[in-house]
Formats: structure tokens, sequence, C-alpha cells
């Protein structure tokens, strides 16, 4: 990981233009090629990012990110304050709440959950990134990649969108559903925008259910 302190402006090129002025800033560039820029506040929350896959070309006066649909991430350097890299390692993976693991559990015995017909192929599918919730196929034979939260937020579309991009690359074409018990509006309208299904979840009216998957006894 790479973190740059640095007095910069900032523009975003694409579907839609942003702009933010002068300020010093903390640019943070991860292994997978993304970069973000953030503020000394609104928490975790970056103030511009660009996702991958996306190429950062930088030069005396800057750098410029592209992603993969030609929109650009402008960086106008005008003064470096610091500049490291950290190798981190690979990380464990999130680990998840007992409401959120149980879920996980739950859906993975009542797929018609998600769609009539559905199958599941494995909970906890493996990715260079950590694991994918589950990954089952819908009644066509298309693999499904479900990513399941207590509460949606624009991270999960983020998060869900990167297990996409790496499992398309092994299984080809492969759709995205994100189950939660609630949903931000923020996520709904990012997921929508990138083709991603939104399932809310009713926690009790699972439990409630008989499992799908047959047992010895």
């Amino acid at each position: 990981m790479r973190l740059v302190i640095a007095t910069c402006s900032v523009d975003y090129v694409g579907r839609l233009t942003a702009h933010l002025p002068s300020a010093t800033r903390l640019l943070l560039v991860k292994a997978d090629g993304s970069v973000s820029v953030h503020a000394d506040d609104r928490a975790y929350k970056p103030l511009m990012w660009m996702s991958p896959p996306c190429t950062t070309y930088e030069t005396d006066g800057g750098w410029t990110v592209v992603n993969k649909t030609g929109e650009q991430l402008v960086i106008s350097v005008e003064q470096v304050l610091t500049d490291t890299t950290h190798e981190l390692g690979r990380d464990p993976g999130l680990v998840k709440d007992g409401v959120e693991k149980h879920l996980q559990e739950l859906l993975a015995d009542r797929c018609e959950v998600l769609g009539a017909g559905w199958t599941l192929i494995r909970r906890e599918y493996p990715t260079d990134i950590g694991p994918v919730d589950l990954l089952c196929r819908d009644h066509t034979g298309v693999h499904v990649a479900v990513e399941i939260k207590r509460h949606a937020e624009i991270d999960g579309v983020e998060q869900l969108t990167r297990y996409l991009q790496r499992l398309s690359t092994v299984l080809g074409p492969v759709r995205g559903v994100l189950a939660a018990q609630s949903f931000k509006p923020q996520a709904k309208v990012l997921a929508a925008d990138r083709g991603i299904t939104c399932v809310q979840l009713d926690y009790d009216a699972l439990r409630g259910m008989e499992a799908g998957t047959p047992t010895l006894f």
C-alpha cells in the first residue's frame, strides 16, 4: 500500500464531473490498483476514488488514473509532504458477526429465497482478495456471487464489484446479488448502476423456513 500526503487538486472526468480545490490530502493506492483521495475527516470514506481495474499514469505534475471505461481521476500535485510504501501481506478477510454468519448459513440451505431453481456451489468461495459468501448457479446455469450483509452500504457494493471482477476472469459471466436486512439508498443506486441485484432479507422468516439441503436424519 502506498500512502502519499500532498497538496493537490482533484478532478473526476467521466459520466459526471467533480472538482476538489487545492488542499492537503491523503492519496491512498492499494495493491489492487485502486486510488482514493481522503481528507482529515469523514471517517473512512474517501472524497473521490477510482475502483479497479484501473491504471495510474504518474508525471511530475501529478497522477492520471483511468478505468476500463475511460473515466479519469486527475490529481494535480503541487507539493508532496510524505510518500511511503508498505507491504501489508495477505489479509485473512472479514470475520462475520453472529447474525451475518447465521444469515449465510440460512441462505446456503435456502437458495430458493434468492431465486427459483438456484443451487449452491460453495460457501466462502475463495478469491485472491477474500472469500465470496456464497457462489450459486441460477436456473439457467449462470454463476451468481452473493454477498451478505446485515445493513448494506456503498462499501458492500464495492466489495462485491471487486469479487465479480475476479470471478469473471475464471468462471466467465457472473451475476452479483447483494443480500441484506436493510439497504442504504445510495447502495441501491450504485448496485443498480453496476448491474447488481439487491435482495432484502427477513431474518425471522428465514429462521422459520425448513432447510432445503437434505440431511441423513
